[in-house]
C-alpha cells in the first residue's frame, strides 16, 4: 500500500464531480423526500457522515491518486472515472425528470440505487488504484451508511 502525503488533483476532481450535483440536488429535492429522511436509521446516518468527512479529507491529502505513469493499474483508474461519468449521467437524468422519489432511486445500466452506488464504487476503485488503505476504509464506512440509507428509502417506496 502507498501512503504518500501531498495534494491530490485527482481527488479534487472526483470530489467536485461528487459535490456539484449534490449542491444542485439540495435545491431540487424529490417530492416527499422529507417524509423519508425523517425515518433514516441513525446508525447508518452516523456512518454516512463520518465516511463523508473521511473520504473528503483522504481524497485530498494523499497524492497516491494522481496519475504518475500509465500501467495496468491505470485500468482501475479508468473504470473508476467511468463510474463517475455514469454518476453524472444519473444526475442529468434525475434533473430532467419529474423529481420523484422513484426517479431519485432509479438504476442505471442495471446498477441499483445508482446515485448512491456509483460514487461509492468509484472511490473504492480509486482507493485500490492508489493502493491507499485509508481511502478504502473510508469509502467502506461511507458506503455502508450511504447505500444502506438509500436501500431503506427504496424499500419504503416499494411498500407505498
Amino acid at each position: 500500500m502507498n501512503i504518500n502525503f501531498g495534494f491530490s488533483y485527482v481527488g479534487l476532481i472526483y470530489l467536485l464531480m461528487l459535490y456539484i450535483p449534490n449542491i444542485i440536488w439540495s435545491k431540487n429535492l424529490p417530492k416527499d423526500y422529507e417524509k423519508y429522511a425523517k425515518n433514516e436509521n441513525k446508525i447508518l446516518l452516523t456512518l454516512e457522515r463520518i465516511g463523508e468527512v473521511l473520504v473528503t479529507v483522504v481524497a485530498l491529502i494523499f497524492k497516491d491518486f494522481n496519475i504518475n505513469n500509465i500501467s495496468y493499474w491505470s485500468i482501475l483508474l479508468l473504470v473508476s472515472f467511468l463510474s463517475m461519468v455514469l454518476y453524472k449521467i444519473y444526475w442529468i437524468r434525475y434533473f430532467k425528470s419529474n423529481k420523484t422519489m422513484k426517479d431519485m432511486y432509479s438504476s442505471i445500466l442495471g446498477i441499483p440505487v445508482a446515485g448512491a452506488t456509483l460514487p461509492v464504487l468509484s472511490f473504492f476503485l480509486l482507493g485500490i488504484y492508489g493502493k491507499n488503505i485509508f481511502l478504502i476504509i473510508s469509502i467502506i464506512i461511507l458506503g455502508i451508511g450511504h447505500i444502506g440509507i438509500h436501500v431503506n428509502h427504496c424499500k419504503e417506496i416499494k411498500e407505498k
